[in-house]
C-alpha cells in the first residue's frame, strides 16, 4: 500500500483506548519491565504513552504510523510528559515496521487489523510483524465485537474473534487467552509458535 504522507490512512485519528476497560486490558496482557513494545499504527499513540510508563527507563516502546500529524501529537505528548523510552516512527507498516528481526516482545494492533483488512494489506503487515517478533513472543489484538455501531466501523468492516484467529494463525500464532474489554471491544492474545507456515500468493 503505497499513500501519499499527506493522505489520512483509514481509521486515523480514531482511538479505541478511551473505549476499553484499560484495568482489564493491561491485567490481561500482563506487561513486565524492560520489554521490547511495538505499537502498530499507533495513531496518537494514547496506548504507547500508557505502555511506556508501566515497563520502564529499561524498557522500549517503538510505536509507529503512517498518519504524520498522529505521530507528531505522540511526539509532543511524549515530550511534555518526560517520556524517554520511546522511538516514533512515520512508516506505512504493509511496508516495513522499523524494528530489527527478533527484536520485540510484545506487539499490539489495537482496532487496527480490521482497517489493514479493508485496505487489503494485512497479508503485507502480518509478514513484518513476524519478522520482528521474538520466537514466542506476544501479539494482542484489539477489536470491536461484530455488532452494529457505534462507536467503531460498519459491522460488515469489523472481524469476529474466530475470523483474526483464523487470519494470524496462519503465520505461526497460537491464540492463549480471549478477554472482552468493555461493551465494544475484545482482546485476543497469541504467542508465536514459529511453526512451519507458507506465505503463498493467493
Amino acid at each position: 500500500m503505497t499513500k501519499h504522507p499527506a493522505t489520512k490512512p483509514t481509521g486515523a485519528g480514531k482511538s479505541s483506548f478511551g473505549l476499553i476497560d484499560t484495568v482489564a486490558f493491561f491485567q490481561e496482557l500482563g506487561l513486565k519491565k524492560g520489554i521490547t513494545f511495538l505499537d502498530v499504527a499507533c495513531g496518537r499513540g494514547a496506548y504507547s504513552l500508557a505502555i511506556a510508563d508501566i515497563i520502564g527507563q529499561d524498557g522500549q516502546v517503538y510505536a509507529v504510523d503512517l498518519w504524520e500529524e498522529g505521530i507528531g501529537v505522540l511526539r509532543e505528548e511524549a515530550a511534555s510528559k518526560g517520556i524517554q523510552n520511546m522511538t516514533t516512527y512515520v512508516s506505512d507498516v504493509a511496508q516495513h515496521i522499523p524494528a530489527e528481526d527478533d527484536s520485540v516482545d510484545v506487539c499490539l494492533m489495537a482496532t487496527v487489523l480490521h482497517d489493514l483488512v479493508a485496505d487489503k494489506v494485512e497479508r503485507q503487515v502480518m509478514k513484518e510483524i513476524v519478522r520482528v517478533i521474538k520466537p514466542h513472543g506476544v501479539l494482542a489484538i484489539v477489536e470491536f465485537f461484530k455488532k452494529e455501531g457505534p462507536p467503531g466501523p460498519p459491522k460488515p468492516v469489523r472481524l469476529s474473534p474466530e475470523e483474526v484467529d483464523q487470519m494470524v494463525s496462519a503465520y505461526g500464532f497460537q491464540q492463549k487467552r480471549y478477554t472482552e474489554i468493555g461493551p465494544d471491544n475484545y482482546l485476543q492474545i497469541f504467542t508465536a509458535a514459529r511453526i512451519p507456515f507458507s506465505f503463498s500468493s493467493t
